[in-house]
């Protein structure tokens, strides 16, 4: 088979894959690109995303397309795995390998060398399996990648990937060997609201944020670990919580424990459980973290670098205050657990989610739904800004405003900016008040507009600033009648963001 009709096999996605378009065709160019650049030598993806995002489904669909070799690793001794590699490379390309890979060296040579007709996939899964017991194994590919390396003369498309977000990022970071290696970087991620609704199958807004905001965006969550129960209406929703979430025969119950047992790197999953348990309850700052788990602000930034590292916290900055930022947990399921879960742990574990739910679903609304909807909004700017306001903003984030008159600070939930341009004052494209569970009013309007009106003279360009308000509840007809003589008022429903 040439390249050519290769590529066309390729660029046809599979039907049984839901989404991951961008990321199927940035693999089908990566497995099957034969340019100047690369003819005769091999090349190397790096392929990483949290756990049960699909990577791996996405790999054996994409070796199977190719007619390539996945491996899937194992935690297992570097003896072993030698001898199931031995045994998956044996099978792909039909030559009897008379013995075990005495090590990696030998192997990843082997490897290389079967591999010289044509562009081929070779997939290893779960790369951190085998780093941790070889841990010479990135230098080893290093090697034979470079100069005088089996690579050169290979047309092997190695895709090395793995779900430990620590390990795979420090691949190709700073001094490592394989950093400048790798012509592909493709990082899998949760799906988007929108897509993920789509993926559920939900098409009622409010019931979608609100099953959102217990599973996100991971496939995984859809079939295996809900055996493919989704509420059918909002009223199906409570139970939907029982019967998944908050019941412990489903695997949905413990998987926010497995999620932080899984890394590596995390050493002390008591220490890091407060850290996200403080989070969850709204103490988002380097300083209200520490007074929660009752440490030194010193004596955190540790386990936050480590949470960061593993994609499973966001460091966001206040976009109009610099030097001071904000926490984030990026996995719903971890909010969920620490806000509605960990404290009444003994009890669900009795089956009494039904009584835990009905006490702690006001706390669900609050620290659970409440900021993830901010959340959602903030995606929703980024996402469609070029269509809100008057051009596509460069950075959408949430901010604070101090107003010295009535010595408070005014809280931003949406803060829309365009680039910067040369030395001139930094153009604010929106500043946004969100509201799950309050009917927006005028009163509301009139605080973003104070806002405004004062980060004026702080340098900042508010000409077209769109005030924008993002309603769960709705809004008040005062307020829907002004923005419907004023374009710079934006109103922002369900309808529109699921649009």
């Amino acid at each position: 088979m040439t390249c050519d009709i290769m590529e066309a096999v390729l660029m046809d996605k599979p039907p049984r894959i839901f989404g991951r378009t961008r990321e199927w065709d940035g693999l089908a160019a990566f497995a099957t690109r034969s340019s100047d650049a690369t003819a005769g030598a091999a090349a190397l993806g790096v392929m990483s995303g949290r756990r049960r995002q699909g990577k791996s489904f996405l790999l054996q669909a994409l070796a199977e397309a190719a007619g390539g070799m996945y491996f899937a690793a194992t935690e297992a001794t570097e003896a072993e795995s030698l001898r199931l590699f031995t045994e998956t490379l044996a099978r792909h390309t039909n030559e009897f390998i008379e013995a075990p890979f005495r090590d990696w060296n030998d192997a990843i040579a082997h490897m290389f060398h079967s591999v010289t007709d044509r562009p081929t996939v070779v997939a290893i899964d779960e790369f951190p399996f085998l780093s941790k017991t070889s841990p010479a194994l990135p230098s080893i590919i290093q090697r034979e990648l470079g100069p005088g390396g089996s690579g050169r003369a290979s047309s092997a498309r190695l895709v090395l990937c793995g779900s430990a977000m620590s390990v795979m990022g420090s691949l190709l970071a700073g001094q490592a060997p394989l950093r400048g290696r790798a012509s592909l970087e493709l990082v899998v991620q949760p799906f988007r609201y929108r897509e993920s609704a789509r993926f559920w199958g939900i098409t009622d807004p409010r019931l979608a944020i609100l099953v959102h905001a217990v599973v996100g965006g991971t496939p995984a969550y859809r079939y295996e670990f809900t055996q493919g129960d989704a509420p059918a209406t909002i009223d199906d929703y409570d139970a939907w919580v029982i019967r998944t979430a908050l019941n412990p025969q489903t695997p949905l119950f413990r998987e926010a424990r497995y999620l932080l047992a899984e890394e590596a790197a995390i050493r002390d999953p008591a220490l890091y459980h407060s850290v996200l348990a403080a989070i969850a309850a709204g103490n988002n700052t380097n300083g209200g973290i520490a007074s929660f788990i009752g440490r030194k602000s010193d004596q955190i930034t540790h386990p936050l670098n480590v949470l960061e590292d593993c994609a499973l916290i966001a460091r966001e900055p206040d976009l109009l205050r610099p030097g001071r930022a904000r926490y984030r947990i990026v996995e719903p399921l971890i909010t969920f657990y620490e806000a509605i879960m960990r404290k009444r742990w003994a009890e669900l574990e009795i089956h009494r989610a039904e009584q835990v739910w009905t006490t702690t679903r006001q706390t669900f609304l609050t620290q659970v739904v409440g900021p993830h909807f901010e959340a959602l909004c903030r995606a929703f700017a980024l996402e469609s800004g070029d269509a809100l306001f008057a051009e596509q903003p460069s950075e959408v984030g949430s901010g604070t405003v101090n107003d010295p008159a009535s010595r408070t600070q005014i809280e931003i939930d949406v803060v829309a900016l365009a680039a910067q341009q040369g030395s001139g004052p930094r153009r604010i494209l929106s500043l946004g008040e969100v509201k799950w569970g309050e009917v927006i009013g005028h009163h509301h309007l009139q605080r973003l507009a104070t806002a405004r009106d004062l980060l004026r003279p702080k340098g900042y360009d508010t000409e077209t600033t769109v005030l924008a308000l993002y309603g769960g509840a709705g809004f008040t007809a005062e307020l829907t009648a002004a923005a419907a003589t004023d374009d710079r008022i934006l109103l922002v429903d369900l309808a529109r963001l699921y649009s």
